[in-house]
């Protein structure tokens, strides 16, 4: 079988065993949590479905953790993230620090989690994850859009030079 089918059959396989443990736990729509954290990579053959796709929203939570962390904390940051940093008000690194702090408390939560597994606790997280990303969307986008872009940037650079 060639690899694309395979993969194809696999989505379809996931989107199926999603879809019983959606109408039981009443989960968000597989397209809806898939946008936000990519979960088409988990492997429909486990018997841990749902503990499957906790861990593909683990993955997406310690990136956004890690990347909040270096704006509000960096010390160790790349030089990079120091033009961004300035353009930030205290409002909005306030607005990332309570962002942080959410995810910090759901990372406690990954940890037990992976220590005593329960499907229900499973489907709950999932559930209170979607919902907390769903609501800090816009503040996220808001932040990052005063950020700019690389072409906003050079614009400014080539504006700015004197010789």
């Amino acid at each position: 079988m060639v690899k694309e089918d395979k993969e194809c059959l696999n989505l379809e396989q996931l989107k199926e065993k999603y879809d019983k443990f959606k109408d039981k736990y009443k989960l968000p729509e597989f397209f809806e949590l898939n946008e936000i954290f990519e979960i088409e990579e988990v492997d429909a053959e486990t018997d841990f479905l749902l503990r499957k796709i906790r861990r593909a929203i683990t993955e997406r939570i310690a990136g956004y953790m890690r990347f909040f962390e270096i704006i509000l904390n960096p010390s160790n940051a790349p030089m990079f993230f120091f033009k961004l940093i300035k353009k930030l008000d205290s409002k909005d690194k306030e607005i990332l620090g309570e962002i942080y702090d959410k995810l910090g408390y759901l990372e406690i939560e990954l940890v037990k989690m992976d220590i005593d597994y329960k499907e229900e606790a499973e489907a709950e997280f999932i559930r209170k994850v979607f919902m907390i990303f769903t609501n800090m969307k816009k503040n996220i986008l808001n932040v990052l859009n005063k950020f700019g872009t690389e072409s906003e940037e050079k614009k400014r650079e080539n504006g700015s030079y004197f010789g």
